[in-house]
């Protein structure tokens, strides 16, 4: 019997999970999830919280259900109740863990078919501790002057693969190296190349410059590659081992549904110990990145599940889920439904729900439906959330079922299907008048941030009500557009560093030389800001 079958709910549980039935009934304690009882009958792990009062309520949290994937924003996965019971066992004694690590990741090698391995504190501790491990090995001199030593030490990474997750490499302190192509790649191989990075995905095998091209070239020179596999599943045999990759590192608290804060580091056995010993309890550069036994016990548990798991079982009850919740919504003018079966990427492996409508016809876009499921109760978590008044009325949301639980697809479909059929009042977009304001011309901008002060500049141009022009930073520098209604500004742009971005938006009210308002930066957060007429 699959872990679906054994653990799968009734309407009405998933209704009362969610509040849709009497509070009275809401109160009544879940089901255990895992128990474990000791000997002496004292120490036992279950699942006491409802739905409307748990952990997090307690402390003014709400639950989400998960309806978007493994981000890491909201929690990632759901751990697997073998991993909670590792966990809470592992909890009950004192271990060496010199003696622990080593015994640990002797076993997840063997499940995942490499010559050593070693738990991390997530797939980016991962990518530093093999940076690290390849700067300095265990030369504890080395070691101690980290990250000053790594200054006269460099890593390539191919331009395609630049992305926010080789921050690992970077906070590191070596000199990055940009490379397109195998002679660039060979040229720039030095003594001082400590290690090439590179991230996987269909288009890393695709690429002239691929991982197989890259590890040959590497191979050549004596130089280890690191492959970012975090997302994917670790399918065996290792497909970057076989492909000639020295380190791969994997998200723990993703498809394995181990310990969020939890990775795996593979690799030789040597690098897997040099990487381990410049982590914590060691007193080197990766003090910090510290893997209690809870998490080495909860990630071995979640590899030896990952290798017993039936995943063509979980892919046919995602698929169901999705087609439960299509079938649901059909009555809905305009809307439109399609599924978008796993292809050949082995990261986020599951059949996505795209739900497309005519936000005019049915009332309400998918920014404001994203926006009401996410301060609704139930408070749901869903993808995309495409269209926006009063122009791009094409809506859309993607329901990713990869982590939704046993009955949470009734109530996404019950809890969708009744915004989209009685979406209520929508507040209208503000309409201002009076003169236009005129903004040509070069700012200086104050932000004022959480905490800190930043500088930078706006030189804009101004045809009607259209802004264009550009937005010079402290360090970076991006094209800015925006649109003038009356003394009302809003102005946006895309910074990009190397392999992430900086998204900017202004808004605020312009008077003769002085603009100011809010800017809102995406996960950066939010500030005010002045600006000033040359």
């Amino acid at each position: 019997m699959t872990f679906f079958a054994k653990n799968l709910w009734s309407r009405r549980e998933a209704l009362k999970r969610f509040g849709f039935i009497s509070a009275s009934a809401a109160m009544a304690p879940l089901p255990a999830f895992a128990k474990r009882t000791q000997a002496d009958g004292k120490k036992q792990l279950v699942e006491s919280g409802t739905a409307s009062e748990n952990l997090y309520t307690h402390v003014g949290v709400r639950p989400i259900l998960n309806a978007r994937g493994t981000y890491t924003i909201i929690s990632g996965s759901q751990s697997l109740p073998e991993v909670k019971e590792a966990m809470f066992e592992a909890s009950n004694y004192f271990v060496h863990l010199d003696e622990l690590m080593p015994a640990v990741g002797a076993e997840i090698a063997k499940h995942m078919g490499a010559p050593m391995a070693i738990v991390t504190t997530g797939c980016e501790a991962a990518i530093a501790l093999a940076t690290v491990a390849c700067i300095c090995g265990t030369d504890p001199e080395f070691a101690q002057s980290m990250p000053y030593i790594a200054q006269h030490r460099q890593v390539i990474i191919p331009k395609y693969s630049r992305n926010p997750y080789d921050f690992g490499v970077r906070m590191c302190g070596p000199e990055i190296l940009e490379v397109e192509s195998d002679d660039d790649l060979r040229t720039k191989i030095t003594t001082k190349t400590a290690m090439i990075y590179v991230m996987s995905g269909p288009r890393a095998f695709k690429e002239p410059l691929s991982i197989r091209t890259i590890c040959a070239i590497a191979k050549e020179k004596g130089v280890p590659v690191f492959v970012d596999a975090a997302a994917e599943e670790p399918v065996v045999p290792n497909i970057h081992l076989a492909a000639g990759a020295t380190f791969v590192g994997y998200s723990g608290g993703k498809c394995m549904r181990g310990p969020q804060a939890a990775g795996v580091l593979l690799g030789p056995k040597d690098l897997c110990a040099a990487a381990f010993w410049n982590a914590a309890p060691h007193h080197n550069w990766g003090r910090a990145l510290k893997v209690g036994k809870e998490e080495a016990m909860g990630m071995l548990a979640a590899v030896r599940q990952w290798y017993k798991r039936d995943h063509e079982a979980e892919q046919r009850q995602w698929l169901a889920w999705d087609k439960d919740i299509a079938r649901a919504l059909q009555d809905i003018p305009t809307l439109t439904t399609h599924i978008e079966i796993p292809g050949e990427d082995l990261s986020n492996r599951a059949p996505v729900l795209t739900i497309r409508w005519d936000g005019r016809a049915v009332g309400i876009t998918g920014t404001e439906l994203a926006e009401k499921l996410d301060r609704g109760t139930p408070r749901i978590a869903v993808g995309g959330g495409e269209g926006h008044r009063p122009d791009a009325m094409n809506s859309s949301i993607e329901i990713m079922p990869y982590m939704m639980q046993p009955g949470d697809h009734l109530v996404v479909a019950e809890v969708v299907g009744r915004y989209l059929r009685h979406p209520g009042d929508i507040a209208s977009l503000s309409q201002f008048s009076g003169p236009m304001a005129d903004l040509a011309g070069t700012w200086n901008v104050s932000i004022e941030y959480v905490r800190g002060v930043g500088q930078q500049q706006f030189i804009l141009r101004q045809i009607g009500d259209s802004l264009t022009g550009e937005h010079k930073g402290e360090v970076f520098q991006a094209a800015i557009r925006g649109k003038v209604e009356a003394d009302h500004v809003t102005l946006r742009s895309m910074m990009r560093p190397s392999g992430y971005y900086l998204p900017y938006v202004f808004v605020g009210k312009c008077a003769g030389n002085t603009f100011s308002g809010e800017v809102t930066m995406g996960e950066y957060g939010a500030g005010t800001f002045v600006a000033t007429r040359l």
